[in-house]
């Protein structure tokens, strides 16, 4: 039984149900294509690269790019992290795909794994082979936008035999993967590898058109079957503060996306970028990166020095060149990633707590105004009582900072002006579609901005609502699942006391003397194994067999982590479902129950190991999620 105290002696006990078992999984239950990163993890540590590979590319088409800048839910819900660090997953991917990410591989490559998904590709291929399957016929459909929704859209529909399209307003394909995450986070060529993969399925790219401009939706809607909009959020949201009209005030995102482009951007050399998230560091990073790209002085020394109110190391620019991040939050509320603080420190960046902008400065010069600074007051608070965002200001206290251009990445809008004015964007979030037959929304521009990997679901679950809306059979999911004891269990010695391991980096002087040098150079194969060893394989649960026991308490005694406890029923908060359990087997007060605390479980087998009469086996879980029609 599942275990939490509600009080001294009274236990909330949870009877194990099917749901259950996957939700101990819990970092392919937070993934948002339920990739089975417990399943590639532990494969890493046992050397087994092209499977740990398959098992992460199974589901996700953008594996290798999600294995360098995914938000990693996995990680955050990660088990291990409740007792040190979560295991570094999105780093262990990175290190299976760069070995194997450029293959091009079919549905059919992909043995079925431990716990698959709806998503998996190899179920897919089961069900694509089998003579349910309706194979759809005519025309392709039309994909907006070539993002992660959009690219993960065309991706399984070619694999059904849905032809599409895919309009992108620019010139590269990937839409905020190429013009947002800067070059130093997501080397280009692996951005085109995984493009070429998708167009060699038979998706076709057309660059530089932009519906509403170069063709007219309405055209879309006559040429094609079916239409996903997945054009993202990719516009700024701008201040409207007193100043906001002035020059060299610039939307984050159009700085990140002139940049990729190799555009000349007009900054100046003092640049104060306004936001605290990990978009506010890849724009000042970049932003650095710039200044230094374009004015640095050849002979210049990296001074190192302490800044207590600013940053806490920051390797110095030349005193005309500065980069200031300034944020709302406090240090510790700050919703950028804590490597993305570090590293931004390391590289320079100026950081500013607590402080919203209350004006732009400006200079007047025969009437044309040009941002000289931002005047800033000090933020008591950033959230209410119930974590809502609602702002106080102290208005008494304020500090202006110089600046000859203000970076903003306080938030994305997404445009759908092509609609025209008479769609109701309305969004189903069951099926995505939008209230136009045949429409369908996928991404940020369909359940605003999340994560990549949130994208990459959505698209895939379009796909799906576009098969349905071609053939009208409904495609559902059907389970299957089982445990087996595992013979000869171990695990690798000392793995419970292992630290995490920092993925590597490079010196700050060289990823500034190149603003194209990766930051992060991954795992050698030794730091991977030994990462990986550290995952507490929660795909294996301790089985206990009632009949067997004989309440000898030494699996309690044993237990290194205190997660096991023997009571009696008396102990247990009282439930319908512990109820229905008593009347089943006449179960009196006397009787005993025996506990589990999953969260402290660290699957060390000591238990099994201890108990006389065999009670307890350590067993693996196994699932499979098969396509059907409904």
């Amino acid at each position: 039984m599942g275990v939490t105290a509600i009080d001294a002696v009274r236990y909330q006990a949870v009877l194990p149900d099917e749901d259950y078992w996957r939700r101990q999984i819990k970092c392919q239950y937070a993934c948002p294509v339920h990739t089975d990163a417990r399943g590639y993890v532990r494969a890493i540590a046992q050397g087994a690269y092209n499977r740990a590979y398959q098992i992460a590319r199974g589901p996700n088409p953008l594996a290798s790019i999600c294995g360098r800048i995914c938000g990693a839910p996995c990680e955050v819900a990660c088990r291990r992290g409740s007792i040190d660090q979560p295991i570094a997953i999105r780093g262990l991917k990175r290190f299976v795909a760069d070995q194997f990410g450029r293959d091009r591989r079919s549905p059919s490559d992909f043995p079925p794994g431990d716990c698959d998904g709806l998503d998996e590709m190899v179920n897919l291929a089961r069900f694509l082979a089998s003579r349910e399957y309706t194979k759809p016929t005519g025309d392709p459909i039309a994909i907006i936008g070539s993002g992660p929704a959009g690219l993960a859209a065309a991706h399984d529909l070619a694999l059904m035999g849905v032809p599409s399209v895919i309009f992108e307003s620019e010139v590269k394909p990937a839409g905020m993967l190429y013009t947002g995450v800067p070059a130093y986070r997501l080397p280009r060529d692996l951005i085109d590898a995984e493009i070429d993969l998708i167009r060699a399925l038979g998706v076709e790219f057309r660059c530089g058109v932009k519906i509403g401009r170069d063709m007219q939706f309405d055209d879309l809607r006559r040429d094609y079957r079916a239409v996903i909009i997945a054009v993202g959020a990719k516009r700024a949201r701008m201040l409207s503060l007193p100043g906001a009209d002035a020059e060299g005030i610039f939307g984050g995102v159009d700085f990140l996306r002139a940049v990729a482009l190799g555009e000349q951007v007009p900054i100046g050399r003092r640049v104060i970028v306004i936001g605290g998230g990990n978009v506010a560091y890849d724009v000042s990073r970049s932003a650095v990166r710039y200044l230094m790209s374009e004015q640095r002085e050849p002979e210049r020394v990296v001074e190192w020095q302490i800044e207590a109110d600013i940053s806490r190391v920051a390797a110095r620019q030349p005193a005309v060149n500065e980069v200031h991040l300034v944020c709302l939050e406090s240090r510790a509320e700050m919703p950028a990633d804590e490597v993305e603080i570090h590293e931004g420190e390391e590289e320079g960046i100026f950081r500013h707590n607590s402080l919203g902008p209350k004006e732009f400065l400006y200079s007047d010069s025969s009437g044309r105004r040009r941002v000289t600074g931002v005047r800033f007051r000090r933020v008591l608070s950033v959230f209410d009582e119930n974590r809502r965002f609602r702002p106080v200001y102290d208005e008494n206290e304020t500090v202006d900072l110089e600046a000859d251009t203000v970076l903003l990445s306080v938030g994305q809008s997404p445009d759908v002006s092509f609609l025209g004015p008479d769609v109701n964007w309305q969004v189903n979030p069951e099926t995505g579609e939008i209230g136009l037959a045949g429409v369908f929304a996928a991404g940020d521009v369909a359940y605003g901005a999340r994560l990549m990997i949130d994208a990459i679901a959505s698209g895939k679950k379009a796909a799906r609502e576009v098969y349905r809306f071609l053939t009208g059979r409904q495609i559902q999911p059907r389970e299957t699942q089982l445990h087996f004891e595992i013979e000869d269990y171990h695990r690798e010695q000392g793995y419970e006391s292992r630290r995490r391991l920092t993925i590597p980096i490079a010196p700050v002087h060289e990823r500034l003397a190149d603003p194209q040098r990766l930051v992060e150079t991954g795992y050698t194969e030794t730091q991977a194994v030994s990462e990986a060893g550290r995952c507490l394989d929660c795909g294996v649960n301790t089985i206990f067999d009632g009949e067997k026991c004989i309440l000898c308490g030494g699996c309690v005694d044993v237990c290194p982590t205190l997660c096991l406890k023997l009571v009696g029923l008396d102990q247990l908060a009282p439930s319908e479902e512990l109820g229905t359990l008593a009347e089943m087997y006449g179960a009196a007060p006397e009787w005993s129950a025996i506990l589990k605390d999953e969260e402290r479980c660290i699957r060390c087998a000591l238990c099994a190991q201890r108990c006389p009469t065999h009670a307890i086996t350590m067993e693996r879980f196994q699932f499979t999620q098969e396509w059907s029609y409904a």
